[in-house]
């Protein structure tokens, strides 16, 4: 009778694991390995799609957000030897019955499996991912598209990784022994005994990468492609990274989230008041005139006409910088009537 209960209840669980097999996407899918993936190989998978999907790189995704929730559940599983063995056999509801049995269940949420690799709790005890080097390169915005937002295409070179004939010993799978160093002594050693791995080589290639300009950013900001920098055989990519920098302007200068400019007017202009307008760089005119006297090297602020403010509404002021355009020489008459203007 006990043979039966235990096969009707494998039943259960192998039609349960066809169902959610044919349902949707495996664990195994989502982190886009194979099922005989080792522990290194889906924690690499892990960390490339958790950087890719992460809420903070795709704010207001909400396809972002749910593909980020669905690869830390499947890393959950597969990263728990037990949960990994229960769910090859038997599915998820193999896992639902485990749990509800009293096994190990919930495990840990997302918050701890992310830090574990990439800050915090048990990243320290973590074996560091090798990783290649970060490009950095600094990037020259017009104040145009620091002011509206824009796009650059910006040629790009580097390494990528190609087949090359024959085998090579890799670090996709290793053994860990103990060697005796002294009586009752021993050490751990790892070693490196896959040599099954295909050979690789480095190849140069181009390709352009478009680089979005968001309103508002300042100096120094950057814009990340992950795992687009230098590769390294056995390891992760490094990242790309444009350093964001303003380039010179013919008539503004910027300082923060204000601008500056500077505008010259002639001296009848500045003792009784003109009319006058800037174009701005949306091409929209700013109105700077004056009914009353502008001393020279005077600066007026006109408010709320600067940069915008980086992911905000707001944005900074424009400040004028008058020059007065004193004439060059008066006539004997002139100087009677300023004077006699004057008095």
């Amino acid at each position: 009778m006990a043979c039966k209960g235990t096969g009707l209840i494998f039943l259960v669980f192998a039609l349960s694991y066809a169902l959610s097999t044919f349902a949707g996407k495996s664990y195994y899918d989502i982190l886009q390995v194979q099922k005989g993936a080792s522990d290194e190989q889906i924690k690499r998978a892990y960390r490339k799609l958790a950087l890719k999907y992460h809420p903070d790189k795709n704010q207001g995704n909400e396809e972002a957000n749910k593909k980020f929730a669905e690869i830390n559940n499947a890393y959950e599983v597969l990263s728990d030897r037990e949960k990994r063995n229960i769910y090859d056999r038997y599915g998820e509801e193999g896992l639902k019955q485990h749990a509800a049995s009293g096994g190990r269940g919930g495990g840990m949420n997302i918050q701890d499996i992310f830090s574990t690799f990439f800050g915090g709790g048990p990243a320290e005890e973590e074996e560091k991912i090798v990783k290649g080097d970060d490009v950095i390169v600094d990037l020259d915005a017009t104040l145009e598209d620091l002011y509206m937002g824009g796009t650059l295409k910006v040629w790009r070179e580097k390494n990528i990784l190609k087949p090359a004939p024959g085998k090579r010993r890799c670090n996709c799978r290793n053994e860990v022994y103990h060697k005796q160093i002294g009586p009752g002594m021993f050490q751990q050693m790892t070693e490196q005994v896959c040599e099954q791995c295909p050979n690789v080589k480095y190849e140069r290639e181009g390709y352009f990468v478009t680089v979005d300009i968001e309103k508002g950013m300042q100096d120094g900001q950057e814009v990340v492609f992950y795992e687009d920098g230098e590769p390294i055989i056995d390891g992760e990519s490094g990242d790309l990274k444009f350093r964001i920098r303003t380039a010179p302007h013919e008539r503004f200068r910027r300082e923060g989230n204000d601008l500056h400019t500077t505008v010259t007017i002639t001296l009848v202009q500045a003792l009784v008041g003109f009319e006058k307008t800037i174009k701005h760089l949306d091409e929209h005119q700013v109105d700077i005139g004056s009914k009353g006297i502008t001393k020279p090297k005077e600066v007026r602020k006109f408010k709320g006409e600067g940069m915008p403010l980086h992911l905000s509404t707001k944005k900074g002021d424009l400040y004028v910088t008058f020059e007065v355009l004193f004439p060059s020489s008066l006539t004997e008459d002139q100087k009677t009537k300023i004077k006699a203007a004057l008095g």
